[in-house]
């Protein structure tokens, strides 16, 4: 709970309610100073928030631009060491419990540039349909960024597909976003219940967090998400798609992207490590079937992925 000295630094009262907007920052202070510029024009109107920069162990401390640092809206909390997407989030996550009081946490990746009007959009839908319990935006590839960029006319990038809603293929133990890679020409305007919500953009409720918990840390990164999208739909909540609440994603910047080791390694570990935890009885053929796959015929890290679960040493892991 945020003292009352607290509270009149940060500009609120206990009337107010609170957001805390938190982004995960590792080595790329380009990056992240982009993604603040878009956060300093967000509208909320009748919400506190604040912006709370996580610095995940870079190795050059993480300094706000000039231009930001009489703001008191704007807060850098450090690790030494790096905590993963899962383990960086979660610290903010416990800042902006225990020091803002804020009753919706927003997880959002630090390469990413939001449109000024989104999260007073999210927030409104959350205040409307207290079922519920997570909520992501409408999300496009940045412009140039998409996987086949060269595919589109220059009037469609920027309203390129990375997620209109997420879907889980047990038969595959994969999660997929819904629309990834079409252009946007109004086929995902309504809002709709979803199978998972992603960690690129999410607004959560605090009282889902203090009901099932906060990311696993022991996925490090990679399927965190979609394993906490399972633990509240189990609570009761709803997951839900917000097409009028629009963000943009340079997709992956800080982790290398699709196909790079940290990518092959903890998909394929953590795939496993969702199924065991979420899934039926019938899921665990498939497991043991993809399993076989990876160890016979899978890459090095593969391999490893199979036999780190079956070890159980989850969480950060080296992959030399």
């Amino acid at each position: 709970m945020a003292t009352e000295k607290e509270t009149k630094i940060l500009g609120y009262n206990s009337f107010v309610k609170h957001v805390s907007v938190i982004l995960v920052h590792y080595n790329n202070t380009k990056t992240t100073n982009s993604c603040l510029s878009s956060l300093s024009s967000l509208i909320h109107p009748g919400y506190a928030c604040q912006y709370i920069i996580v610095d995940n162990g870079s190795i050059k401390k993480y300094v706000l631009p000039k231009s930001l640092t009489k703001s008191k809206k704007f807060k850098v909390i450090r690790s030494d060491a790096n905590l993963g997407f899962t383990g960086g989030n979660n610290l903010g996550i416990h800042y902006a419990v225990e020091r803002n009081n804020s009753q919706f946490i927003f997880l959002l990746n630090n390469d990413t540039t939001i449109h000024k009007q989104a999260l007073r959009n999210l927030l409104q839908t959350l205040e409307d349909q207290p079922e519920v319990g997570i909520i992501c935006p409408k999300i496009y590839f940045s412009a140039g960024k998409e996987y086949h960029s060269k595919s589109y006319l220059p009037s469609e990038r920027g309203e390129v597909f990375w997620y209109a809603g997420g879907s889980i293929d047990w038969q595959h133990i994969v999660a997929f976003h819904r629309g990834v890679d079409e252009v946007d020409r109004g086929q995902f305007n309504n809002a709709a219940a979803t199978d998972f919500a992603t960690g690129c953009a999410m607004l959560i409720r605090r009282e889902v967090l203090e009901k099932v918990g906060f990311l696993d840390k022991r996925y490090f990164m990679y399927f965190e998400d979609v394993d906490l999208s399972l633990r509240a739909k189990k609570a009761g909540y709803t997951i839900a798609f917000c097409p009028n609440a629009i963000v943009w994603h340079d997709n992956a910047g800080s982790s290398g992207g699709s196909g790079s080791s940290l990518h092959v390694y903890y998909q394929e570990r953590n795939r496993y490590l969702l199924a065991f935890a979420h899934g039926t009885p019938a899921v665990i053929p498939v497991v043991l079937r993809l399993q076989f796959q990876a160890l016979t015929s899978g890459s090095r890290l593969r391999r490893k992925a199979v036999l780190d679960f079956y070890k159980g040493s989850f969480g950060k892991q080296s992959l030399v």
